[in-house]
């Protein structure tokens, strides 16, 4: 790791977190049950472009030209990256206690077959990946909150904005509210580290990710 890599502490969501998320919901709080009979009965479809995060069904942004580049790089370069055994699941829904969201990227254990009938639950996701410009501070408040209390081990975010990713590590499940200790950012000219089950496999070249 580059020694101009410095880790910092991840603070705290600010009071208006929930008040950003709120703001964005097209319905009322909704429990991951009621969302999946939603689905499964037809009344949402894929159509719909909406995800459950944190109990609340939220409109997906459509996608510029560079977000798709940067889904576009991620996907390639991953899945040259992981070993066997892992597979790189691409805006695909995973199943957390609050939510089903639909992260751009996410490092997941199995094979093509594994999730055939079901969805991946957070022992079983390494990494999980937003890349984010129109949709950054619901990225870094709403949806690392999310992800840091299903204590999923690593989060990274394609800061499409400033340039960077932004990786959080070291997620406290029963922090008020749960969130990741660590951030780390990685800019042009560094790579991140990939790491899964705690080793490092590979790194990949921030330059290589950023459109």
């Amino acid at each position: 790791m580059s020694s101009l890599v410095t880790p910092t502490k991840v603070s705290s969501l600010p009071p208006p977190a929930q008040t950003l998320l709120a703001s964005l919901a097209t319905f009322r709080r909704w429990t991951p049950k009621e969302y999946d009979h939603l689905t499964e009965i037809g009344v949402l479809t894929t159509e719909d472009q909406i995800e459950l995060i944190d109990g609340y069904m939220v409109n997906k942004m459509p996608q510029n030209p560079p977000h798709s580049a940067a889904i576009d790089c991620l996907n390639e370069d991953l899945m040259r990256l992981i070993p066997v055994g892992w597979r790189v699941r691409i805006q695909l829904p995973i199943e957390l206690p609050n939510g089903r969201p639909e992260p751009d990227a996410a490092i997941v254990r199995g094979d093509r077959r594994t999730y055939v009938n079901r969805r991946p639950i957070p022992a079983e996701i390494a990494v999980v990946i937003e890349v984010s410009d129109s949709t950054l501070a619901v990225d870094q408040q709403i949806k690392q909150r999310e992800y840091a209390a299903a204590g999923i081990p690593i989060y990274w975010i394609v800061n499409l904005i400033d340039r960077r990713i932004e990786v959080y590590t070291n997620p406290n499940t029963s922090s008020e509210p749960p969130a990741y200790h660590t951030k780390t950012d990685f800019a042009p000219g560094q790579a991140v580290p990939l790491m899964l089950d705690g080793d490092v496999i590979a790194s990949l070249p921030v330059a290589d990710v950023l459109p």
